[in-house]
């Protein structure tokens, strides 16, 4: 996605080109959508605006004032009836072809946002402005932006068509009328210039809207409840909700005489100016001039009224389309967002290496390192423990092997090839991967294990992973065993596990899965010395022969290890294994005794 633009840039955005592009974007998901509210909003207003309250108020006026015989009249009855009765089958059949087109535009839109979020670089994701960008842009599905486009496309060519039907009836009586019709090409502007503005409003308002979802989001999550009621962070949240309300209150004062201004402004072209002279005018030519027949004054009277509702329903329309085109430039930039992450073309084969050469990493956003000056080389069938205290660069090594970022400097080698050589699908493939800030879903706990809809084989394969991460005693003891439900957000009888459990169901992937490369990033975090230790008595069991790489700052792993690499401030600043690192003292020494001294003092 582009950063957003400057301040003074940030409003300039191409409103028509946007609208075709939704329409467009509509249009390829299911085009009856359009049609659907073009056959309503025409066959309605042409109706009710012309046919209705012009063209039979013509007819039936002349007939009348003309003495013409009766049975005229009623034959001119029927056909308005027919005409209503037309009018009617396709406003009908009109809302029927929106009705179903509605949920699968949605669907299609959706599927859009989807799968383009699952492209996304996970950088995205650490950005507060991409935040903003794609919260705006998800008010288009949300709020069915694309749905209410549809409807004012409609909405301005059913007006376009009735107004020129009505403006065309009126020249014919008198071309001076047109005159006094002008001023309504002003609201237009005005609408639009209105319109920008309340687009600038909101873009404004959008930090503290996120704010406030936020915090409304956190108060009925489970994970934080206890947190709240055991402290006064609540007090916290609620002054910061406060004052993104009085921040919007603010905003929205600023430019709410603006707008009231427009409005006024806007009223006075659509509705003052045209009535007052056109009454007038006609008043003169049917009363001073005697120049003009009832029907044509009764038309001309009429036809203000159904041009002041035509240019109404053109101006709101426009008004709220050309808003809804602003937004749909943030959707626009989201499809359009190109990952700085490009995939290669190589396939990656069975693993044999992995290398760092000289990696030097900076996150976008920061002024220093992360990682400095990095090397050294892993190979096929090694169990390589990288430790360090919290903040020393060990869980950023591994976004930058699964080639979430790239590094600022230095390269990166698979097999003796460059990353960047790589297709990131096949690459991340090679990988089985368990993150500290593990995640499981609202599934059953065999989906949450295979990572896919379960047939009876893949559940006797996560009921093997469950019993080597530990848990399928827990799991066993459920109602529904492995089909269980995890948390009860849509099923009341879902399990709750505990911080620990939930960690092992999240480990059980790695065990479920055939890889040629572990990464554990903290995967013990919720464990406790014992549960840990079984844990990797585990692992290196049933990853005999292949590569597994431990990310800790617990040393419960690195006495396993056939070599550790110790980080500090985003440097190595040891190397060997754990005999060889006791040896040579220093830091590893003294993290390894401190960790032994507080398990030792707590089975004390």
């Amino acid at each position: 996605m582009r950063r957003l633009r400057p301040e003074q840039e940030r409003y300039k955005v191409p409103v028509f080109k946007n609208v075709i592009y939704a329409l467009r974007l509509v249009w390829k998901a299911d085009k009856k959508l359009l049609l659907g509210y073009i056959l309503q909003k025409v066959s309605q207003n042409v109706f009710s605006i012309f046919i209705q309250n012009i063209l039979f108020l013509k007819i039936l006026l002349e007939v009348i004032t003309a003495n013409t015989d009766f049975k005229v009249y009623v034959k001119y009855l029927v056909l308005f009836f027919a005409v209503s009765a037309a009018a009617k089958f396709l406003q009908w059949k009109g809302t029927r072809m929106e009705q179903f087109a509605t949920k699968g535009v949605l669907k299609y839109l959706n599927n859009m946002v989807f799968e383009k979020a699952n492209s996304l670089d996970v950088s995205c994701y650490e950005d507060p402005e991409f935040y903003d960008k794609y919260q705006r842009a998800t008010i288009v599905l949300t709020s069915s932006f694309f749905d209410l486009i549809c409807y004012d496309a409609a909405a301005v060519i059913s007006g376009l068509i009735s107004f020129i039907c009505v403006v065309t009836t009126v020249t014919a009586i008198n071309p001076i009328y047109l005159l006094f019709l002008l001023p309504v090409i002003f609201v237009f502007v005005i609408e639009m210039s209105k319109s920008r503005l309340v687009y600038k409003r909101d873009l404004e308002m959008t930090t503290n809207n996120r704010i406030k979802a936020y915090i409304q989001r956190t108060v009925f999550l489970r994970d934080f409840s206890k947190d709240m009621r055991t402290s006064n962070i609540f007090s916290v949240l609620l002054k910061r909700f406060k004052l993104a309300v009085d921040s919007n209150i603010k905003i929205l004062k600023k430019y709410g005489l603006k707008l009231f201004l427009y409005s006024m402004v806007s009223s006075l072209f659509s509705d003052f100016i045209p009535i007052i002279c056109t009454y007038a005018y006609a008043g003169y030519e049917f009363v001073i001039k005697n120049s003009m027949t009832v029907s044509n004054f009764s038309v001309v009277i009429s036809a203000i009224t159904s041009v002041q509702n035509a240019t109404m329903d053109i101006a709101e329309s426009f008004d709220e389309m050309t808003q809804m085109a602003l937004y749909f430039q943030n959707l626009k930039d989201y499809f359009s967002y190109e990952p700085k992450i490009k995939s290669g073309k190589m396939k990656a084969e069975k693993f044999e290496s992995i290398e760092f050469k000289n990696v030097s990493f900076k996150y976008p956003s920061a002024n220093n390192y992360s990682l400095k000056n990095l090397s050294f080389k892993i190979n096929k069938g090694e169990t390589v423990a990288i430790v360090g205290v919290n903040g020393a660069g060990k869980s950023t090594m591994v976004k930058l092997l699964l080639r979430f970022y790239d590094p600022t400097e230095g390269e990166i080698y698979y097999n003796g090839v460059s990353l960047k050589e790589y297709d990131l699908e096949s690459l991340r493939n090679v990988y089985a991967t368990v993150f500290q800030d593990y995640k499981n879903f609202a599934i059953s706990v065999f989906e949450n294990v295979i990572c896919k809809p379960c047939d009876d084989s893949d559940k006797e394969t996560a009921r093997q992973a469950l019993m080597q991460s530990g848990v399928w005693d827990k799991i066993e003891s459920l109602e529904k065993g492995g089909d269980t439900v995890l948390t009860k957000e849509f099923d009341e009888n879902g399990a709750g596990l505990s911080g620990g459990e939930n960690q092992k169901v999240s480990t059980a992937r790695l065990f479920a899965r055939d890889f040629d490369v572990a990464i554990l990033d903290e995967p013990s975090s919720a464990l406790d010395p014992i549960a840990e230790y079984k844990m990797y008595e585990n692992l290196i069991e049933v990853t005999n022969d292949k590569t597994v790489i431990y990310i800790s700052h617990r040393l419960s792993s690195a006495v396993l290890s056939d070599k550790i690499i110790v980080l500090k401030d985003g440097e190595i600043i040891q190397s060997g294994s754990h005999s060889e690192l006791m040896a040579q003292g220093g830091e590893y020494e003294n993290m390894f005794e401190l960790q032994a001294s507080s398990y030792n003092a707590e089975e004390g």
